[in-house]
């Protein structure tokens, strides 16, 4: 998969001044890992007079297959062997537009601190693209590019060279020129319309592709003639995202034609309420999921396992029906910025008793743990290897026997949706292992059974209809207190 953008320069504004614009260096090859492959930055040519910086993705088809689950273009699950043979390492498509993004961010927002002059002004500009899918043809081509100020030159690739009478592909060769365009625009120009072009996109579609179209859109999308088509193919045709999303520009054009903010015309909301609707973080809604399965528990007495820095204890201190905290962890760094973020050394007297902070090692029992109403692991068993887990097991379920377990750990399957995680990557470089749902339900169900614990399922986070939520939660409940085969064994001992 290629792209070459081309500038032409002179002595006071040389061609080279491309490679500050794009920030890679034009004497250096750059490499760099995306979530399907890995995209290399080069420059075939650098000369004052004239300078090209090529964009090339290698795909991995397999590493394409393992984030996408069998989903998307190319990839049906009744058709495994396209799974890994078609067009995607060859031709243009939403693949070239994400690495687009993710290698020319600074120069797709206009950024560029050394020329800032130069990012602002228009550039003599050709950018070719060898294979592109067009659902269309060359005349879709045309009436998606021309509008923007481009000269379009589209030819169409032959199914067979051998054998004309088989007639053309969907795919074209393209061309495009502009002395009116600045490389920013270009460069979202491009963002926008390959996978609007390809009618196709890889990866999952929300509804924060909303936002980046019409980020990337801004200027000239609300005036473009094909912006219901546009809208439509970019958002992989889901009515409702097309829908808010032509609401959207329509405001936008009402501004401009009036010269006023969009603000200004769509004030039927409050502000507050514009603020309620923005994404709330996943470790918040992953300490709230814990703190709603202490209180459906009426737990008093909690231990943070694995505490780190204290986030999860600053909020239980919040709530008076915590009656007493207690945060763990192996790392006496983390435990010493933990005790800082809560001003232990400042914290009143009654507030001081309810809490405290203790190294120690969950591969080990400890009987400072014995009597508590709770226990939180939240994002700790994935920190630990494989073999290692019986330990712990043993000394949370087997030795301390809370009367609640609340554990949490990231869903890999979610993994699929993070456009910018590399594909067979770990969400954290010290994760040992990420689990699916099922292998996540199946441990928790073994270790409720082994230590008398009965066991129920949360999301937390938006639950996926296809993959799930990103964050699993795990809430277990001792509900006999008679002993476990386990307990007695320890016992006896």
């Amino acid at each position: 998969m290629f792209l070459t953008v081309t500038t032409t320069g002179t002595p006071e504004h040389p061609a080279t001044d491309l490679g500050f614009l794009l920030h890679k260096h034009p004497g250096k090859a750059q490499a760099f890992s995306t979530s399907f492959g890995t995209a290399h930055v080069l420059y075939p040519e650098a000369e004052e007079q004239r300078c090209t910086a090529a964009l090339l993705l290698e795909v991995d088809p397999a590493a394409l297959v393992r984030r996408g689950k069998g989903k998307g273009r190319g990839g049906a699950p009744d058709a495994a062997l396209a799974q890994y043979v078609n067009d995607r390492p060859y031709a243009a498509s939403s693949l070239l537009a994400v690495a687009l993004s993710n290698v020319f961010s600074s120069a797709m927002r206009g950024v560029c601190k050394a020329r800032p002059e130069r990012a602002a002004r228009p550039l003599p500009l050709r950018v070719e693209i060898p294979a592109l899918p067009a659902r269309g043809g060359p005349d879709l081509v045309r009436r998606l590019f021309e509008p923007l100020g481009w000269a379009v030159a589209v030819e169409a690739v032959p199914l067979d060279t051998e054998f004309p009478e088989w007639g053309d592909s969907r795919y074209v060769r393209l061309v495009l020129e502009s002395e009116t365009l600045t490389l920013g625009h270009a460069l979202r120009h491009l963002y926008v319309l390959l996978p609007v072009l390809d009618d196709a996109k890889h990866y999952w579609v929300s509804p924060d592709e909303v936002d980046k179209l019409l980020r990337a859109g801004e200027g000239w999308l609300p005036g473009h003639p094909e912006q219901k088509l546009i809208t439509s193919r970019y958002l992989s045709r889901r009515w409702s995202l097309t829908r808010e999303a032509m609401d959207r520009l329509e405001l936008i054009r009402l501004a401009e034609t009036d010269d006023s903010q969009v603000e200004e015309i769509d004030n039927a909301v409050e502000a507050e309420a514009e603020q309620e609707a923005k994404p709330t973080p996943l470790a918040v809604q992953r300490r709230e999921a814990i703190l709603t399965a202490l209180r459906d528990r009426a737990a008093a007495r909690v231990l943070d396992l694995g505490c780190g820095e204290g986030h999860l204890v600053r909020e239980l201190l919040k709530e008076p029906r915590f009656t007493e905290i207690v945060g763990v962890d192996v790392s006496v760094r983390a435990l010493t910025i933990a005790s800082r973020r809560l001003k232990l050394d400042r914290m009143g007297e009654r507030q001081a008793a309810r809490v405290r902070l203790f190294q120690g090692s969950l591969a080990y029992t400890d009987r400072r743990l014995k009597g508590y109403d709770a226990a939180v692991l939240s994002e700790v068993i994935e920190h630990l290897d494989l073999p290692r887990l019986p330990a712990l097991e043993y000394a949370v379920f087997g030795a301390a026997r809370p009367r609640t377990v609340v554990v949490t750990t990231p869903n890999v399957e979610y993994n699929v949706r993070w456009e910018t995680l590399p594909a067979g990557h770990v969400r954290h470089r010290d994760h040992r292992f990420e689990w699916t749902r099922e292998e996540f339900r199946a441990w928790a169900r073994t270790v409720a059974e082994r230590h008398g614990y009965d066991v129920e399922f949360r999301p937390v986070g938006p639950d996926d209809p296809e993959v799930g939520p990103p964050t699993q939660l795990a809430l277990f409940t001792l509900d006999t207190p008679t002993d476990t085969a386990t307990e007695k064994e320890a016992k006896a001992a």
